[in-house]
């Protein structure tokens, strides 16, 4: 653990029934997580004496009244600064180092979302490296992108977020990023093969795709936000990539669950060999295991025969084996074929003439 102590890092001991290490720092929100004015996301861990705590998940979901939304400039900066948002906006800055650390950002690319009402959410400003930012460089905005509270500019593809959370409530974070393998993916406008790896199934499910629209536009909000509803991890046409999730965290897995899966089948299209796909019926329950966990798939209602795609990916110039048993060798690229001939062809040429 860190010497500087979050509200997050608090949280985890809280549960544990343990106090900070000696020496270390605590943020305000950390404090106040000890001191008990700031309520921890998840009970404390601390059983009774001779009985065992209950294995548990940590819920960083955030949650809030329906019509509680504050309205008036002095419950609006009163909301922006409660400890409760204070612990969302450490949050967002751990996601931004994150992201930043894997080289899913370059420059000021990226940006997060956290919805914290009916009609308000936490978003990253513009123009901000997304591994160096503050909690203080958090905005507050509505779902419509008018800024709200913070002293920084928000980020310019709010709307982008929020024409996701707009059609699915479950959409509680999301995050975009441009994760080089996923990207790779959008820009050459190829589809992401499905039935290889279980995890990507229950945990990406089926990977939308949005056509190209402007960033930042209410075009590209719509576009989004429609193949959003139905899918936690979309490639953007010639963009990046948005997931969304019940918490930030969760938006961040599935960014690093599709950059991964991306990375991975490019890897495996590229042995030559073929990319080995399981069965409908395998598929389909995986599917099942993500819908008892809460999260949407448009394929629940296929059949079984309709839910493996049969495309033939693999990258240019790489050949199939010949099938088993066969003699044939596999054949050759014919646009490489050609240019080999044409170089071997000149070759020859200049040598008959020495």
């Amino acid at each position: 653990m860190s010497n500087v102590i979050t509200a997050r890092e608090a949280e985890e001991l809280f549960r544990k029934g343990e106090q900070p290490p000696a020496g270390a720092i605590l943020t305000p929100s950390a404090r106040d997580v000890f001191s008990g004015k700031l309520k921890p996301s998840f009970k404390a861990g601390a059983a009774p004496a001779g009985k065992k705590a209950a294995p548990s998940i940590p819920d960083y979901e955030f949650k809030w009244k329906a019509g509680t939304d504050a309205k008036t400039p002095a419950e609006i900066e009163k909301f922006f600064n409660s400890p409760a948002l204070q612990v969302l906006k450490e949050r967002i800055c751990d996601m931004g180092r994150r992201l930043w650390q894997r080289d899913y950002t370059d420059g000021n690319g990226g940006n997060i979302t956290i919805r914290v009402g009916d009609n308000l959410a936490l978003c990253t400003p513009t123009l901000i490296c997304k591994g160096f930012m503050k909690p203080e460089d958090m905005c507050l905005v509505d779902l419509d992108g008018n800024q709200l509270a913070g002293t920084r500019v928000r980020t310019s593809e709010a709307k982008t977020h929020f024409g996701i959370m707009k059609r699915q409530p479950n959409a509680k974070s999301c995050v975009h990023a441009h994760p080089p393998h996923a990207t790779a993916f959008a820009i050459a406008n190829v589809d992401i093969p499905s039935c290889l790896i279980p995890e990507a199934e229950v945990f990406l499910g089926k990977i939308g795709v949005a056509k190209y629209q402007t960033p930042g536009t209410p075009a590209n909000a719509d576009e989004v936000g429609e193949v959003g509803k139905t899918h936690q991890a979309v490639l953007m046409q010639n963009h990046g990539v948005i997931c969304w999730g019940k918490d930030v965290e969760d938006a961040y897995w599935k960014m690093e669950n599709i950059d991964s899966y991306c990375r991975t089948v490019w890897i495996a299209a590229g042995l030559g060999g073929g990319l080995h796909r399981f069965t409908g019926g395998q598929a389909k329950e995986l599917i099942d295991l993500r819908q008892k966990l809460g999260m949407p798939d448009p394929r629940s209602g296929l059949k079984e025969c309709e839910l493996c795609d049969t495309n033939d990916f693999r990258p240019r110039g790489v050949t199939q084996p010949a099938p088993t048993g066969g003699s044939s060798a596999p054949s050759a690229d014919p646009q490489v074929e050609a240019v080999v001939q044409q170089i071997a062809g000149q070759i020859l040429k200049q040598l008959g003439g020495k």
